[in-house]
């Protein structure tokens, strides 16, 4: 027996998986996360078998078991759903927006001094200005007092209400969107004034659109001022991309905004009495024209 015991010792002690370099493949599997932790801590192994060892449940957990809290945390959250599976209309609409801050930029050629075509910033500005609010409002103002024919009052007393539905409208609508210009510059002085702060839409493109269609309507001009006239109102807008203030839908919506003005204006034109009577309120001792 002895013998045996002894032979089966030996056996055991020549056998590979009973040697100590090679116990580990004798263990079971164990979780990813704990061979990384006992890599990283030599001696966690030996505190982690002196631990109770729990049972561990293979089977995964039914849905219909796991409270709320859980369910909420399991679910995706919408804006990452959206990020991965976008629609083709947000596709769409944000390869628009940037082909639209890639033009405008490009087409920023008198933004600053040092720009490609910064030699004529100062006679690009002068064409900015002349589609600003402020002069076209005093400018009215000044033709009203000197008129003295009632249907001259009557045309720039609708000229002067759709001038204000004009700032009016446009500065509204650029206070909701808050879009700024492709270069991002300060507004002056005159923008404070007038309300045009941010870039969407361009109010001088609506100012321009909505001044030449008016008084294409209402004058009577020679051919070759006509045409100036128009040429004026689309330099007048697309000076404003130049000097890298509103970007192409900017502008392009300032130009349909300012004929939609205009279309309005028609709409409700003033009365030449009712024109007389606003005009008599406004300046308190005004004596229409028989």
């Amino acid at each position: 027996m002895p013998v045996i015991q002894t032979r089966s010792r030996m056996r055991d002690r020549n056998d590979p998986v009973n040697r100590p370099e090679f116990m580990s493949l004798n263990q079971p599997l164990r979780n990813i996360n704990e061979v990384r932790g006992t890599a990283r801590r030599p001696g966690s192994l030996k505190r982690q078998q002196t631990l109770p060892q729990q049972p561990q449940n293979t089977q995964p957990e039914p849905f219909e078991n796991i409270s709320d809290d859980r369910k909420e945390s399991v679910k995706l959250p919408e804006e990452d759903c959206i990020q991965l599976n976008p629609s083709f209309k947000g596709i769409a609409i944000n390869s628009l927006l940037a082909i639209d801050i890639c033009m405008s930029k490009r087409l920023g050629v008198c933004a600053h001094s040092h720009s490609s075509w910064g030699s004529i910033r100062a006679m690009v500005n002068l064409l900015a200005i002349t589609g600003h609010g402020i002069p076209w409002i005093v400018g009215t103002i000044i033709c009203l007092t000197r008129s003295n024919t009632m249907a001259g009052q009557e045309v720039l007393v609708n000229l002067l209400l759709a001038l204000l539905l004009d700032v009016m409208t446009v500065a509204g609508m650029q206070k909701l969107v808050k879009r700024k210009g492709p270069w991002e510059m300060t507004p002056g002085l005159f923008d404070y004034v007038a309300m045009d702060i941010y870039s969407f839409p361009a109010a001088h493109a609506s100012r321009a659109i909505m001044v030449s269609k008016f008084l294409l309507s209402h004058l009577v001009l020679a051919v070759p001022l006509r045409i100036l006239l128009v040429i004026w109102a689309f330099l007048a807008g697309v000076s404003r991309i130049l000097l890298g203030r509103h970007h192409l839908s900017d502008v392009g919506c300032g130009f349909a905004l300012g004929y939609l003005h205009f279309n309005l204006v028609e709409m409700v034109w003033l009365p030449s009495n009712t024109c007389q009577t606003l005009i008599s309120i406004g300046t308190l001792g005004w004596i229409p024209v028989n």
